[in-house]
């Protein structure tokens, strides 16, 4: 036998909703017109900068191909600092005015793990505030103490792909990675947390869908609803067209036991 599922882990961005191409992006836009800036990063473009894990690092990535006169600048990382804190501002108000809805079967999962005494926990690089904020106009201002953890920003040096902050969530909760199911939506994101010895979960976003998602237990389109099951695009779910508790603990245990043989 498996161990028995005792938490669930999400990310954010991607996974609870479709912040990237529709929240993020915008908001970066709107931080570099506000500095006077020329950049416009459309949605082809920021589909190749999202290889790089986290705003700060995202935006000097594309300096140093894009825009390597401005690397020059005094105090760059001060600098990049501020024009990211104008971001996050910008992607704030987006949230706030209900903006970015959550993706399908997202609030259903939570409220179901929660009557299943299953606990939850976030492993992010976004920042704190973009978490509660979500989570606050998604399904109320209590939801954020829903979560046993939230692992968010820069909390830990490293960002995903390295595993540091699903370390970091784990030594939280106390458990062990094999009594817990993680669910992402990028390559980053799955290699991080293959890399915490986590049994993954994928939803594909738009931008995501063509990532090499090899090792994960089962890639779908969403979490699916009863009313709207989801697509299977890799592995076997075993008949479940939704993710529910139930699907999670039987997921969960299947992996523990072929790991154990």
């Amino acid at each position: 036998m498996g161990n028995p599922l005792r938490a669930v882990i999400f990310d954010v961005d991607g996974t609870l909703a479709d912040t990237e191409r529709d929240g993020h992006r915008p908001a970066f836009n709107a931080a570099f017109r506000e500095a006077g800036l020329p950049w416009e990063w459309g949605v082809e473009l920021y589909g190749e900068l999202l290889a790089v894990t986290g705003g700060k690092e995202r935006i000097r990535h594309y300096m140093e191909k894009y825009a390597p006169a401005d690397l020059n600048r005094s105090g760059l990382d001060d600098w990049i600092a501020g024009l990211h804190q104008a971001k996050t501002r910008h992607f704030l108000a987006l949230l706030e005015r209900g903006e970015i809805p959550l993706r399908p079967g997202v609030a259903r999962l939570l409220r179901e793990l929660r009557a299943a005494k299953i606990k939850i926990a976030i492993a992010t690089t976004t920042t704190p505030e973009n978490v509660t904020t979500l989570l606050k106009s998604a399904l109320g201002k209590d939801s954020p103490g829903w979560f046993d953890v939230i692992g968010a920003g820069d909390i830990v040096p490293a960002k995903k792909p390295a595993p540091d902050i699903y370390f970091w969530v784990l030594e939280q909760l106390g458990l062990a990675a094999q009594q817990c199911i993680a669910l992402e939506d990028s390559e980053n994101g799955l290699r991080a947390t293959l890399a915490a010895g986590l049994a993954t979960i994928i939803t594909v976003s738009d931008y995501t869908r063509s990532h090499d998602f090899t090792g994960a237990v089962a890639v779908l389109s969403d979490l699916g609803e009863p009313e709207r099951p989801f697509s299977v695009l890799a592995g076997n779910v075993h008949g479940h067209g939704w993710v529910d508790a139930q699907m999670l603990v039987a997921l969960n245990q299947r992996k523990g036991e072929e790991v154990s043989t």
